[in-house]
């Protein structure tokens, strides 16, 4: 009876691992600076390797721990850029078990007492190679104090002796590590080279991959040949037989790029029902919310590149359609609706992430997203509220607009037709009844019977500035609406009297007479509240719990004293202006 042995299968990334420089793909600066090297005999004694992951980094560490110790076929030869594959040391070291080349995972062993015993061995000659050499791998996951001790070894080895380091963190390295080591950074490959690579391996696997199946792979493999093969190696799995788009798409959990262009051109148009139902049939089918809000945010990053580069669009990962969609979509929107719509989709992300039901908070973003995509810029907002006639406020729930034929309209009344003035007149509701200009400065200045109701609108409008001058600097003689008599204090602004004129008049819609006088003065605002406070604190000061307190805290002092009063006027304050100016601030607001 014979017995019958099976390969163990062998994955994609490793049986196609490069052997030689020749099938290193994506990395041609290296390469040739290595093989002027080996060609000129300046081979440096370390070298690190840097990039993302899956781009080669390990792999050139043991194809350069090849060409320094390669023999040769016939046993002669030298150092190599092209190590023969066939001598003892190629086939060892290809295999990890060469007894002088010796890889050790930084990530496991990131202490002194590692470095140390690599430390010890340094000073033995290579048992069979021409070189010792030692590849560390994630060499940023050492110590400070491992990195310390291997400094003086790493800058003057002994002869016989070869460093390569290999991380993904370049930055985590010390700079007196780099300063030893000469650095070669590994790009992310690109996806024209990507895709040509991907082909060649499908060739030889006998597999048959649509091409746009290869695109969406090397799309999501971000740069990393890696984790290309390892994905195609599952894609071939998946598709027993041909593999599709469709197949990889279902695979990898995405929703099709076209749906989801779909999605994005009614979000910009604002159709907030249409969008809705798309997601809902992307959802039904499988799609994960999460990969196509992600997905969106990708699509807005790439329309917002073309606009500003359009060589951006011939992307090889891209079908035909996609990149004429995409071109479209670049010069139809402008950028402030993309960079808009690329900050909520960061924020709808992360709440997609959080939130207990992944689909309601990706339909409430859609949602929020619909509504803003037609909000006027900036720029168009300033130039309507420059073309709209002013309005003033008045008492009441009224107010006064012009109308078009050049009389002013109480708010809420309609025009009696036929109605001919010579002179602008105003309109009073429920009748043909006109107010001329005297009667209608009255009519907005009535409600402002008190002084204290301007320093309250004053507060409404938040002229912070104007609010501080007033309660300040103005020392009240004579009030009466519509005209304002006061004596300056201190060190007044010279322009309070006319600003406050202009700025009454422009929220009233009326004409104010503010004059300053020399003397009659009574206490300002901030003087009135200083006596009332330390009336208050003098009070404060004979209750027995607040002298207990003072007794048990050394130094400390009373800065300020409310009453029950004070609480609850400002809170009814808060209250009022929250619920007048809420609707004001409504993205979602119609027209």
């Amino acid at each position: 009876m014979s017995e019958k042995t099976e390969k163990t299968y062998q994955v994609l990334a490793r049986k196609y691992r490069p052997a030689t420089f020749k099938d290193l793909i994506g990395q041609d600066a290296m390469v040739q600076t290595l093989k002027n090297a080996f060609e000129a005999d300046r081979i440096a004694h370390a070298f690190i390797m840097t990039g993302v992951r899956g781009v080669g980094k390990t792999t050139t560490a043991r194809i350069i721990a090849k060409g320094m110790n390669c023999v040769g076929a016939d046993g002669k030869g030298g150092p190599t850029i092209e190590p023969c594959g066939l001598c003892d040391n190629c086939i060892t070291i290809a295999d990890g078990r060469h007894v002088d080349v010796m890889e050790m995972d930084a990530a496991s062993r990131t202490g002194v007492g590692d470095i140390r015993e690599l430390i010890d061995s340094v000073h033995y000659r290579a048992a069979s190679a021409r070189y010792k050499i030692y590849i560390i791998d994630e060499v940023h996951m050492l110590s400070t104090s491992a990195f310390n001790a291997l400094l003086k070894t790493l800058e003057e080895p002994p002869e016989h002796v070869k460093f390569i380091f290999a991380t993904t963190e370049i930055r985590k390295i010390p700079v007196t590590v780099l300063s030893r080591c000469q650095r070669f950074d590994l790009r992310r490959i690109e996806p024209e080279v990507m895709m040509a690579h991907l082909q060649k391996i499908a060739g030889l696997e006998k597999a048959a991959v649509a091409e746009d199946a290869l695109a969406l792979i090397t799309r999501a493999a971000e740069g990393s040949v890696r984790d290309a093969l390892s994905l195609l190696d599952q894609a071939i799995a998946h598709g027993a037989g041909e593999t599709t788009v469709d197949q990889v798409r279902a695979m990898l959990g995405l929703a099709d790029r076209g749906r989801v262009l779909d999605l994005f051109d009614l979000i910009m148009k604002g159709n907030a029902a249409g969008a809705l139902n798309e997601l809902s049939s992307q959802y039904a089918e499988g799609a994960d919310p999460m990969a196509v809000l992600r997905d969106m945010a990708e699509i807005t990053h790439w329309v917002s590149v073309i606009k500003l580069s359009p060589d951006a669009a011939d992307d090889p990962t891209v079908s035909p359609d996609e990149r004429g969609r995409g071109k479209q979509a670049a010069s139809d929107l402008p950028m402030r609706a993309l960079t808009r719509m690329w900050q909520m989709l960061l924020k709808a992300l992360e709440e997609v992430g959080a939130a207990p039901n992944a689909m309601m908070a990706a339909e409430m973003a859609i949602i929020r997203l619909t509504h803003v995509a037609e909000l006027p810029s900036p720029e168009e907002l300033v130039r309507k509220l420059q073309d709209m006639p002013p309005i003033p406020p008045t008492g009441g729930g009224g107010g006064i607009a012009p109308t078009n034929n050049g009389t002013t309209q109480v708010a809420g009344s309609v025009p009696v037709a036929g109605t001919v003035s010579s002179g602008p007149t105003a309109m009073i509701a429920g009748g043909g009844q006109t107010l001329h200009p005297q009667e209608q400065t009255d009519t907005a200045l009535a409600r402002f019977t008190a002084f204290e109701q301007v320093v309250d609108m004053i507060k409404s409008r938040r002229d912070m500035t104007l609010l501080f001058d007033v309660e300040n600097y103005v020392r009240l003689v004579k009030y009466s609406p519509g005209r304002i008599e006061f004596q300056q204090a201190g060190d007044a602004p010279k322009d309070l009297a006319t600003r406050l004129a202009k700025r009454l008049q422009a929220w009233t819609g009326a004409r104010w007479g503010v004059t300053v006088v020399s003397d009659g003065g009574k206490a300002t605002i901030t003087e009135e509240r200083a006596a009332h406070r330390d009336d208050l604190q003098g009070q404060a000061m004979q209750h027995t719990m607040v002298q207990a307190v003072l007794l048990a805290f050394p130094g400390a002092e009373i800065r300020d004293v409310k009453t029950f009063a004070d609480l609850n006027a400002e809170t009814d304050a808060s209250l009022q202006y929250l619920e007048e100016e809420a609707d004001d601030w409504d993205p979602f607001e119609d027209d």
